[in-house]
């Protein structure tokens, strides 16, 4: 919730309800996780708040955050592709896309024979 001095916790409540304002703490909530193409923060501790300000619903995460990294996925295609194009074999083409980081065109660039 907002922090004012002074303010009766009641008649904050009053005044953000008459601005179309709603705070709800979900409960029972396990894990939060945020992944991203390359690494995934996790907060185990977490506690969600949603604010619904006139159907805008903001999403508020509080707790520890634990950084992991991600193995990235190359879809077996993309390998076929790079071979296709470079004449590299199997392997190569996997590592080439892994350390463009899934970029078919730099992959093949860097593989080109």
């Amino acid at each position: 919730m907002i922090p004012m001095r002074g303010m009766n916790p009641r008649r904050l409540q009053q005044m953000m309800k008459q601005m179309g304002i709603n705070i709800e703490e979900l409960s029972d909530v396990e894990e939060v996780t945020i992944r991203t193409a390359d690494r995934e923060i996790v907060f185990g501790d977490a506690q969600v708040t949603i604010m619904d300000a006139q159907g805008v619903r903001t999403y508020q995460i509080t707790g520890t955050p634990e950084e992991r990294t991600r193995e990235l996925k190359i879809p077996e295609e993309d390998v076929k592709l790079v071979v296709e194009q470079t004449g590299a074999s199997v392997e190569e083409a996997r590592v080439g896309l892994k350390n463009a980081k899934g970029d078919l065109a730099e992959a093949i660039m860097k593989l080109r024979k």
